[in-house]
């Protein structure tokens, strides 16, 4: 039996290692369209694989599910998770609520998150990521959706005292074009999307990517289009017992890059922390007790 506290996506990944070459074809186009991919007959995903079907069926069964019939169910019922609106999400959350206090079930879930997150996160692609955002010679540029537009800027606010040439991309897209025009190849984009994606993101990163930008993805478990062009995507859990989503693992996995970004930087963000604190003193924004 497959383990279904994960997607199929990070099943792939996790066994990616542990499968014969064909599968591994299999595999990555299987993950070039994600979920979609995997949403027609056996033998057209094993043409559009150029594998035969007996390859899927042997690599459907090393994820753990006893046929092509239970894997799919299995993706329809991720897309189905991945493009619910917020009244669908609470109503499949409280027909199988336990008879526990909100306090105690939503605790539980954002726990089971957190070690799911960290289980999948290659800290390879961690420490990658970090080093490409500590590097002064590129600029680092950020976006965020509707929602996450508030992880953008609070992961901005912080970087901008980290280190220089730090943008915190407007959320009208409109004005997208006049950003991406100040993109150089080698910069970084960092961008938050999580369920339901933001089509025009997806055409952001594309353009950026264009210019030779370096995209920095953090997304859901479900992955937001724009993995398709991400040079790293960390993927985040994010279901609760809640109409809406939940950003405390994203938080936890930003506040913890900009650690790792802070401590790489550590000599030239001091200087500028002691700046800013003066200029603080001077416009007498904080309330001082001593």
């Amino acid at each position: 039996m497959s383990d279904r506290s994960k997607t199929i996506a990070e099943l792939l990944r996790n066994n990616f290692d542990d499968l014969t070459r064909a599968e591994r074809q299999l595999a990555n186009c299987l993950l070039e369209n994600y979920p979609v991919s995997g949403l027609g007959s056996i033998t057209t995903l094993a043409e559009n694989a150029k594998v035969s079907t007996p390859t899927v069926a042997r690599m459907v069964q090393k994820l753990g599910f006893k046929g092509y019939p239970e894997f799919q169910a299995c993706l329809h019922s991720e897309l189905e998770a991945k493009i619910s609106d917020p009244i669908a999400k609470h109503d499949r959350w409280s027909e199988a609520a336990p008879d526990t206090h909100i306090l105690n079930r939503f605790a539980d879930s954002v726990m089971q998150n957190m070690r799911q997150t960290l289980a999948q996160i290659d800290v390879d692609d961690f420490d990658n990521a970090a080093n490409l955002l500590a590097d002064t010679k590129r600029s680092v540029h950020i976006v965020g959706g509707r929602i996450s537009r508030a992880l953008a800027d609070y992961f901005f606010t912080h970087m901008q005292v980290i280190r220089q040439d730090v943008t915190l991309i407007a959320s009208n897209s409109n004005a997208w074009p006049h950003y991406v025009l100040n993109m150089k190849e080698g910069d970084v984009l960092v961008i938050f999307d999580i369920r339901r994606y933001e089509r025009d993101i997806r055409k952001l990163a594309q353009m950026a990517r264009d210019r030779g930008v370096q995209v920095i993805l953090f997304t859901d478990q479900w992955s937001s289009p724009v993995s398709e062009v991400a040079d790293y995507c960390f993927n985040c859990r994010i279901e609760v017992p809640s109409a809406w989503d939940s950003s405390v693992v994203i938080m936890f996995v930003i506040e913890t890059m900009i650690a790792a970004v802070q401590t790489e930087n550590w000599g030239d963000t001091k200087d500028r922390m002691q700046v800013l604190e003066a200029l603080f003193d001077e416009t007498r924004l904080f309330r001082k007790f001593v």
